[in-house]
């Protein structure tokens, strides 16, 4: 599904009237209604108590008109408090405004005082926000923040019309003072920031309303943003044919693990074997080897040289391509750590390595303050990173990273020329074509240590696979967050470990995969 951003939204809808000639007032028409309805399925019963639409002065006010007129004409005990003068109203929400008087619906102005506003709330079963829209990029000041603060007050339910007011529409981010709906009906496709945190807690349920965008529109402006659905999803779940062996299923090279660090290695090597990679191989410091032998019974091992301090010796060339050989997918980084040898050994694979290939914790670690390498790379990795291995790799803050999750991922793969999957909340994957796809998957239980061991080794595994790039990155993150889902609703959120989520791997392929054929 397509997300856009408040530009795309206003292009989309500029196209939709001025080119392909539907009527402004057309489309207003349809979203109010589309408003009504959902308030009609959704909250009937709380909107015969009586409705009140808080409207401000431009076309987001003119859909609450609408809304109001056709609630009315369902019998819907339904008033308006419109925070501005009658005069002062745009073009279109005036003519609005006229048919909403022509049915008779009760209208009260609220310009200076907030006094009506706080009477006509009193006995009300439902509020409908059609204050502020998509245009916001400023704090929310005077009347109406304190329609806003006294709207959330009150205790009863609202609904917003396209955008929480309040709401930064690219962002999610409060301007201010911003409305908590239980839910917002959006028109067309839903807003960034309705379907990233922040935004996700003031937003309540999302509703998508179809109000006529015009589909050339869609094609001129290209949205470049999606939020991924199981629909869409389930198709890339590899299949089994008779006639197969393990060969067939790739042979997936690690390069991971330390000493005190090999529950990372040996979590992202079980991920990659559960779904459904045939081979996969650990490379890791020879001292070690017992360690991983032992605990990864079904994993090859390839024992690597290390020194007294036990740090992996240089390798030849000609040892990589051994290491390499009948190898499909190559995963480096996970508690490697960041010793000059591990850093030589990144500086190679930047430069010679063929094959598809994620870089994460460690390895990301090691690539910080020398991005520009990436460039350059022979085969453009896969980053995964945490917003704090992000910010390590922009020279920046956490809070920068998080104050615009997607914008970051986007610029970070477009300029350094790689696929980058940010992870936390609604994780982000971002492809140097300026893509970004959004992850609805996954809960606050899975923020817990391991769980972006797992990620790679299932990201790596679908690589191994023969899986294309993006095809692996939208199957496994969604697939990580959505058996994490599984799992904790049936253990809990609070212990919720990284092992969990390997052991129900294949059975939450099993059940993605069997939705596409019901």
């Amino acid at each position: 599904m397509f997300v856009v951003s408040a530009e795309e939204m206003r292009e989309l809808d500029r196209l939709t009237i001025q080119k392909y000639g539907v009527p402004s007032l057309t489309l207003m028409e349809r979203a109010g209604e589309g408003v009504a309805r959902a308030i009609l399925e959704r909250f009937g019963r709380a909107a015969k108590k009586g409705a009140l639409i808080v409207a401000g002065k431009g076309n987001n006010g003119g859909d609450g008109l609408v809304v109001a007129r056709h609630l009315k004409k369902k019998g819907i005990p339904c008033e308006v408090v419109l925070l501005a003068r009658k005069e002062g109203l745009s073009r279109d929400a005036a003519e609005k405004l006229r048919a909403c008087l022509k049915a008779k619906g009760r209208l009260f102005e609220a310009t200076e005082s907030l006094s009506i506003l706080s009477e006509r709330l009193q006995g009300k079963g439902l509020l409908v926000d059609a204050i502020l829209g998509t245009g916001l990029n400023e704090e929310v000041r005077g009347v109406y923040a304190e329609a806003i603060t006294l709207m959330n007050a009150s205790g009863i339910p609202i609904v917003a019309v396209d955008l929480p007011s309040g709401l930064d529409t690219d962002r999610g981010r409060p301007l201010g003072a911003a409305i908590r709906a239980e839910m917002t009906v959006t028109f067309g496709f839903p807003k960034v920031g309705q379907v990233t945190h922040p935004g996700l807690s003031h937003v309540g349920e999302l509703v998508v309303a179809e109000i006529g965008i015009h589909p050339k529109a869609v094609e001129e402006v290209q949205p470049r943003t999606e939020l991924l659905e199981p629909e869409d999803i389930r198709w890339l779940v590899p299949s089994r044919e008779p006639d197969t062996h393990k060969g067939t299923y790739g042979h997936l090279l690690v390069m991971a693990g330390s000493r005190g660090k090999t529950g990372a290695a040996i979590l992202a090597c079980r991920a990659a074997t559960r779904v459904g990679s045939g081979l996969v191989t650990l490379a890791a410091p020879r001292s070690l080897n017992d360690v991983f032998a032992s605990a990864l019974v079904e994993v090859m091992t390839e024992p690597l040289k290390d020194n007294a301090d036990e740090e992996i010796e240089p390798l030849s060339d000609r040892d990589w391509r051994r290491l390499l050989e009948k190898k499909s997918a190559f995963l480096f980084g996970p508690g490697i750590g960041v010793k000059d040898s591990a850093r030589g050994a990144l500086e190679w694979l930047l430069r010679n390595l063929e094959l598809p290939w994620v870089i994460d914790a460690d390895g990301l670690n090691i690539l910080a303050g020398e991005v520009e390498r990436l460039r350059n790379a022979k085969t453009p990795p896969v980053l995964t990173p945490h917003p704090g291995e992000m910010a390590r790799l922009l020279g920046t803050d956490n809070a920068a990273v998080n104050g615009d999750r997607i914008g970051v991922a986007r610029s970070f793969a477009r300029d350094h020329r790689c696929c980058v999957v940010l992870k936390g909340a609604r994780s982000v994957i971002a492809t140097p074509d300026g893509r970004v796809f959004i992850n609805p998957t996954g809960n606050p239980g899975m923020a817990s240590g391991g769980m972006g061991d797992v990620l790679s080794g299932i990201l790596a595994g679908f690589l191994a696979q023969g899986l294309g790039i993006e095809d692996a990155l939208k199957l496994g993150v969604y697939l990580h967050g959505v058996v994490g889902d599984q799992v904790a609703a049936k253990k809990g959120e609070v212990g919720l470990i990284a092992s969990d989520i390997i052991e129900e791997l294949p059975r939450g392929m099993r059940e993605l995969s069997e939705g596409s054929r019901q």
